[in-house]
Formats: C-alpha cells, sequence, structure tokens
C-alpha cells in the first residue's frame, strides 16, 4: 500500500506547536527551513531519536559535496523504486527548487538522465537499491569513469541510506502526501 492510498497515518502526527523539548526544537527547525512541518517530520516525531537522527543526516548531506540537484534526482530514483508517493512528491518540488527541470526528475525516477555523469550515479543508486547493497568493484569503478571520486561516491551511498530510511517511515506508517502529488512510474 502507498502513502498515498491511506489518508490516515499509522502513528499520529505530532503537532509542532504541542511538542516539548528536543522535538519542539528539532519541528522548530524543519518549520523555519520548510516554512511549514511536513507530514513525515510530525509522523517521525514519535520519536526524539529518530527525528533527531533525520533531522541531522538531512542537515549534513545537505552541505555535502554531491550538491542539491543531484542530491534530489537520487531521492526521486530511490522513492520512485521504492513506490513511495510522499517521498517522490516531495523530492520532485525540492528537486525545482534547486533548479533541476520537471524532464530531468521525471527521467531520474526511472534512473535515467541526458548528462552521462548524472546517468551513471541514477544506475548505481537503483543497483544499491535492488541488490540490497550487493555491489562489485566494477560497479564502483564505473562511477570513477565518470569523475566520481571516493567523497562523493561514499555520500552517493549515505543519501540513498537516508532515502530509505524516509521512503519505510513513509510508505509502512502510511503519512499523508502534504506536497503536489507525482505519478509513479513504473519499474523497467
Amino acid at each position: 500500500m502507498s502513502a498515498a492510498s491511506s489518508s490516515i497515518a499509522r502513528v499520529p502526527l505530532v503537532d509542532r506547536t504541542a511538542a516539548t523539548g528536543t522535538v519542539r526544537a528539532v519541528l522548530d527547525q524543519v518549520h523555519g527551513a520548510f516554512g511549514a512541518t511536513p507530514n513525515m517530520f510530525r509522523a517521525v516525531a514519535n520519536s526524539p531519536a529518530a527525528l533527531q537522527s533525520m533531522w541531522g543526516a538531512f542537515g549534513a548531506l545537505g552541505g555535502g559535496v554531491i550538491g542539491a540537484a543531484l542530491g534530489e534526482q537520487i531521492a526521486v530514483a530511490v522513492a520512485n523504486r521504492n513506490a513511495c508517493d510522499y517521498c517522490l512528491a516531495a523530492h520532485t518540488a525540492l528537486g525545482r527548487k534547486a533548479g533541476v527541470s520537471g524532464e530531468a526528475l521525471a527521467a531520474a525516477q526511472a534512473g535515467e538522465s541526458a548528462d552521462p555523469r548524472t546517468a551513471a550515479v541514477l544506475r548505481f543508486v537503483l543497483q544499491l537499491v535492488n541488490e540490497r547493497g550487493q555491489v562489485d568493484a566494477a560497479d564502483v569503478q564505473a562511477l570513477r569513469d565518470q569523475g566520481v571520486n571516493d567523497e562523493q561516491i561514499v555520500e552517493i551511498v549515505a543519501h540513498v541510506a537516508l532515502n530509505l530510511f524516509t521512503n519505510y517511515v513513509n510508505v509502512a506508517l502510511g503519512v499523508p502526501v502534504d506536497f503536489p502529488g507525482v505519478k509513479l512510474r513504473l519499474a523497467h
């Protein structure tokens, strides 16, 4: 069942204004960053540790070396592969905000890109997801052949891990989508 097909979350959505302590502090940061408090963070706020982990990972990777545009294309590819309506909608909106065209985001859903470097990254990302991390030296070398360095490779894996976390939260907990909807593409 996808998040979009569920109208009621399977855990309470924490109200930022009623939250206290660490949860309130983190939700205030989230609200400041988005101008609203997305439902995903409200669901994760049921666990202060999970909320701090997720928000900290977003902050750390947001300041990383691969850049927002590629990070959002990775997120869209992973969300589409995992049939996460929530993350697909959120990262399509964030990708557009990062300057990625609608066409490039639609291509990323299928793990494709007109840019050879981005295409290699997206192929690797989907291989990580499909094979549950079981890639080999040749797969990593294919990234290096496109000019992706070791720092970027490790960061790409971290983006995949974060997106698996968010996808699983949204799908498993039926978090209602509060971003403009995007149609999932069938896997090839």
